[in-house]
This record gives structure tokens, C-alpha cells and sequence, in this order.
């Protein structure tokens, strides 16, 4: 049986002032690296306010970029990565998902980008899941943008480099790109897609892409959804690899492997494909110690990222939110950072 790290164990107190926020937008979908100065930048999605939460993510999101001197922060706004550039490219209308990863001198962001046909949308013609949001769905594929730096300037991919199957469970879309990029430049590639099941949408469902190298082809490992925990639904995986195996945490859509709706599984494989629960199947749960010693519940958090330094796990990043019903109530959304302590 493979050795995880019981990252439950090791998580400190939440951090205020610490993460990222705007104040006059949504924030989302975290993702840090740091730089041969020793200068962290934390990768974002955001969205005006004049929009709601959802779904105005999907029609407005764009890529941004923070830093600080401090692994925790908080950390200052630093530019626009990628904003809509037009609906004519493959994610020319919103990008999100953004998960960035370092090799030799080279940074790799992998993400998601959709587009649609649509005239402008406003928030006065917004309408909540309609045709448009529908459509814009249906559209998100997932891309590769290289860079020499951080701060740019970069290079995406002017084609998807995960695509949609016919036939198969990832038909309608993918997304959620959660890559880890070993040292020879090969790339195991996990990701999310959902069906459609007449008027409604099916459940969350992971599968896997490898790449002998970052600038080859993605082929797909896996022609049925993974199983892990049982096969329940489960999203927003956080890939990396430590001591010899691939580990994993993704959210607990339904509570039925964790015991708690939205908190977190780990797993760990030793090639990616077949995936067995840890020892401490939660890696955390959505009420958390925060730094002035109180235990408070947030309202939304997902996207995790796991900061590795020298291989060791140093920081999880969330993406968060204040409401009490996930996104629907919220007034604020930022990206938290719990640090964790050493072993």
C-alpha cells in the first residue's frame, strides 16, 4: 500500500490578511509559482461584480496575475494574462482554470477557455442558464500557454491541446486541466468532463491524458470515466507527484466519500490510472481554524492547489467564498491560503 501524507494533520490556521482579493471582482481558481528571485505569482480567474457570481464566470472570466515576496501574501495585482480576444478563437470569449507549473526555465500554464456567438453580454441581458450559458459550456476545451518568465510574455496554443470525443464520456466538453509536469517534460494530464442527459446535466466525471513531452500530442489513457472512492462524483482534482506515486485531492461533490459534502478525498496511484483512498480519506473540511484561534465554515471551497517546495507540500490554496448556499448567496470570493506545517 502506498504512503500519503496526511495533509489534515498539517494544516495551520487560515490566513487574513493573506491570498489574493479584488475588491470589485469575483476571484477564482488559484494557482502559484515561484520565480528564480524568489518572488511567488499566483495565477487567477476574475470577473466584474456588475455580474453575478454564476454564471457570469463562463461569459466573462479572464486570467490574471499577482505577486508577493511571501509564499502566503497577500499578494498585489499584477496585470492581465488573457482577456477576451475575440470569438473566433477557441477560448476567445473566457479563460479560467489556470494551472501553472515550472520546467527547467520553462513555465507551462495549462487552462481552460471557451467561446460563443453570442452579441455582448451585459448584466442587464443576463439570464441565468439559458441557450447562451448552455453554449458556452458546450465550448470549453483545454489549452497550453508557454513563457520564459512569470510575467510573460506568453504563448498559448492557437488549438486546443485536449479536445471533446464522440462516442465517448467526454464528449460534451472538458476542462479543469490538473497536470503534473515531470522533470523530462512529460506531462500526466487529469480533467474534468460532464454529459448532457436530455435537458440536464450528468454528473462530474475525471479522466486522464499523458504527453511524452509538453509540446507533443495529449493521448488519452482512459476510454471510461476514472473510478475513485468507489466511483462517487467527485471534481476539481489538484495532481502532484511525491515519493515515487502520483497524489490527488478533489472535492467531495456529495459528501458520500468523506462524509461531508464539498470537503476534500485524497487518493494516490502509482501510474494515474487506479486510484486507492488514503489512509485519512479527508483531506480537509470547509470549516477550518482561521488566525484569530476561531473555527469558521466557508461557504464555498474548491479549486484546491498544493504548493510543493523542494517536494515538500507547503501552502493549499483554495478558491473561497463567504455565503452559506456556495455560490448563490455570496458577496465575496478570494483565494485563501492555509499553510501547512512540517512532518
Amino acid at each position: 500500500m502506498l504512503h500519503c501524507h496526511d495533509i489534515s494533520k498539517r494544516l495551520l490556521p487560515l490566513v487574513t490578511p493573506g491570498g489574493f482579493s479584488l475588491p470589485d471582482h469575483w476571484v477564482w481558481d488559484g494557482s502559484v509559482v515561484r520565480d528564480d528571485h524568489g518572488i511567488y505569482h499566483l495565477f487567477a480567474s476574475r470577473w466584474s461584480k456588475a455580474f453575478p457570481m454564476h454564471p457570469g464566470w463562463i461569459f466573462k472570466s479572464e486570467i490574471v496575475r499577482a505577486t508577493s515576496a511571501t509564499l502566503n501574501g497577500p499578494y498585489t495585482f499584477a496585470d492581465v494574462v488573457f482577456t477576451e480576444r475575440g470569438s473566433t478563437y477557441w477560448d476567445g470569449k473566457a479563460t479560467f482554470n489556470a494551472c501553472v507549473r515550472r520546467v527547467g526555465d520553462i513555465y507551462l500554464m495549462f487552462y481552460t477557455g471557451t467561446t460563443y456567438p453570442y452579441a455582448e453580454i451585459t448584466p442587464d441581458n443576463l439570464r441565468g442558464e439559458d441557450e447562451r450559458y448552455v453554449t458556452a459550456q458546450l465550448n470549453k476545451r483545454i489549452g497550453l500557454a508557454v513563457a520564459s518568465s512569470p510575467a510573460g510574455p506568453w504563448t498559448r496554443s492557437e488549438t486546443p491541446i485536449l479536445n471533446i470525443r464522440p462516442d465517448y464520456f467526454d464528449s460534451a466538453l472538458v476542462s479543469n486541466p490538473a497536470p503534473w509536469v515531470h522533470a523530462d517534460g512529460s506531462v500526466l494530464l487529469m480533467y474534468k468532463s460532464r454529459p448532457v442527459l436530455g435537458q440536464r446535466w450528468g454528473p462530474q466525471q475525471l479522466g486522464v491524458a499523458y504527453a511524452d513531452h509538453f509540446s507533443k500530442s495529449f493521448l488519452r489513457l482512459t476510454q471510461v470515466p476514472l473510478k475513485i472512492g468507489g466511483g462517487f462524483e467527485i471534481e476539481d482534482p489538484h495532481l502532484w507527484w511525491q515519493d515515487g506515486h502520483y497524489e490527488l485531492i478533489a472535492k467531495d461533490m456529495t459528501g458520500s466519500v468523506t462524509g461531508e459534502k464539498n470537503a476534500a478525498i485524497h487518493a494516490c496511484s502509482v501510474h494515474g490510472l487506479e486510484w486507492s483512498l488514503c489512509e485519512t480519506v479527508k483531506a480537509y473540511s470547509r470549516r477550518l481554524l482561521w488566525d484569530d484561534g476561531e473555527a469558521r465554515q466557508l461557504g464555498s471551497m474548491e479549486r484546491p492547489f498544493l504548493f510543493l517546495e523542494d517536494g515538500t507540500p507547503k501552502c493549499l490554496f483554495v478558491a473561497a467564498g463567504d455565503g452559506t448556499r456556495g455560490f448563490s448567496d455570496a458577496t465575496r470570493t478570494w483565494i485563501a491560503t492555509i499553510p501547512l506545517a512540517s512532518e
